[in-house]
């Protein structure tokens, strides 16, 4: 029986461990802090939580314009949070019941490597243990990025990894980053009856995504009060006051630092076998995600040139675990996978947009509909934003953006047709449900086809 020792319990590692109970291998997994990783206990599910307590509460806020009155509005921070930390630990828990099941040997305790075939874990209680098997798997994750003049103190100066800690939000805060985690937390903040300013160096929100959905997303945030400062970093923090580098003062009762994560790569033996890596990002074999060693692996955030995202870190973990177990390589298709940011309105991508498109010399058609004249979308009072669809010419669909109501469950439908590459003429044939969301995605293709209804 084949043994892996897996360095990490967050999406990728315990993927990994729970993938590799079809192959019959033996599994150990060494977790120095809690399973689930950053994704289910600081990231992706406390985050998502927040953002549906606001909307909740902007639905209330705004209920009267059907009808619906809703006197004395009040919000339990307290009961608020201890919600957060009941829906984070059944996901725990259901983690270390699913672990346990497939028979996963789990260790507390920082892992790392000592050589090719074994892992030393550093438990609390002074003591180690070594490890021996056959292969490796690095999943350890990655950590809140620090800019070189601002040092969190996580109270007034905090990061994305306890903001979501808050007893209550902050009256004023100034975000500092307008990527995915920051416009995420400026929808939420928002809705949440913050004051928020948000600071990003680049011309537009969401840098490497689509231009246009990405302006219409900041122009609805600003409509509802979010202040966006673009080509604009600081300078410096004084006391409460923020000096930003456009010559303007504020004072806030927060600074959230939220301008991407670092690879958690420090401390973890990858100088005792000499594995290669970029920037503390590691180098591996994209068909197998093997490192430059090898039996040893790279998952996750840390892998040099992917995605950070969980579900990217799933598949790559289905992936690793069949060529350990079989020697089947299962690349995966990364430009099938979508991205989401869950602001309100939500904006996804799949696959090319227009700028990624010029970069690879890929000619390209478009087609967009908005979601003005879309019904179910005037219902919701959600009918502004739009869903683009990008087809290579003379070819394939290869992508589209979205932004607009539930734009990250949409995006799913494209992604079929950029994985199966499907042609406009063919996707565009089948009939979307009326009144649905959805329509806008259907006339999106006929427009491709160039014989749009509207």
């Amino acid at each position: 029986m084949k043994k892996i020792t897996i360095i990490g319990g967050g999406p990728a590692g315990y993927a990994a461990a729970l993938y590799a109970h079809n192959f019959n291998l033996e599994v150990t997994l060494v977790e120095s802090d809690v399973l689930g990783g950053t994704c289910l206990n600081r990231g992706c599910i406390p985050a998502k939580y927040w953002l549906h307590v606001a909307e909740l509460n902007h639905e209330i806020s705004t209920s009267e314009n059907y009808g619906i009155n809703v006197d004395g509005k009040s919000i339990d921070w307290n009961k608020t949070s201890l919600k957060r930390i009941e829906v984070v630990e059944k996901l725990v828990s259901g983690i270390k019941m699913l672990l346990k099941s497939k028979n996963v040997n789990v260790i507390e305790g920082w892992g790392s490597i000592e050589s090719q075939s074994s892992v030393l874990v550093q438990k609390s209680d002074g003591t180690r243990e070594k490890i021996d098997s056959d292969y490796i798997i690095l999943a350890t994750g990655s950590k809140p990025r620090n800019l070189p003049n601002i040092e969190p103190d996580e109270d007034f100066i905090i990061t994305s990894d306890t903001a979501l800690n808050w007893e209550e939000p902050p009256k004023k805060v100034c975000i500092v980053g307008a990527g995915a985690i920051g416009c995420e937390f400026a929808s939420l903040l928002n809705d949440l009856e913050s004051e928020v300013t948000v600071v990003e160096l680049a011309k537009e929100i969401l840098p490497g995504l689509d231009k246009r959905t990405s302006g219409e997303l900041r122009k609805q945030l600003t409509k509802r009060g979010v202040e966006f400062k673009l080509n604009t970093s600081i300078d410096g923090i004084e006391d409460k006051t923020v000096n930003f580098s456009d010559g303007e003062k504020k004072e806030f009762d927060a600074v959230l630092i939220a301008v991407g994560r670092a690879p958690l790569t420090e401390n973890i033996g990858l100088d005792n076998v000499n594995i290669a890596s970029e920037n503390g990002f590691i180098n591996v074999d994209l068909d197998t995600f093997e490192t430059s060693v090898a039996n040893i692996f790279a998952l996750g955030d840390i892998v040099n040139n992917t995605p950070q995202l969980a579900h990217a870190a799933f598949a790559e973990a289905i992936s690793a675990i069949t060529y350990i177990a079989s020697g089947e390589k299962k690349p995966l298709d990364y430009k099938a996978i979508p991205y989401v940011v869950y602001t309100r309105p939500e904006l996804a991508e799949i696959g090319l947009n227009a700028e990624k498109a010029k970069l690879e010399n890929i000619e390209i058609e478009q087609s967009q509909h908005s979601f003005a004249g879309v019904g179910r979308a005037m219902i919701t009072e959600q009918n502004q934003g739009l869903v683009k669809v990008y087809a290579e010419k003379e070819g394939p669909i290869v992508g589209a953006s979205v932004c607009g109501p539930s734009a990250g469950e949409m995006i799913h439908e494209i992604m079929y047709m950029v994985g199966w590459e499907a042609l406009p003429e063919e996707a565009a044939e089948f009939i979307h449900a009326h009144p649905t969301l959805s329509e806008a995605v259907g006339e999106s293709l006929l427009g491709l086809t160039g014989k749009g209804l509207h």
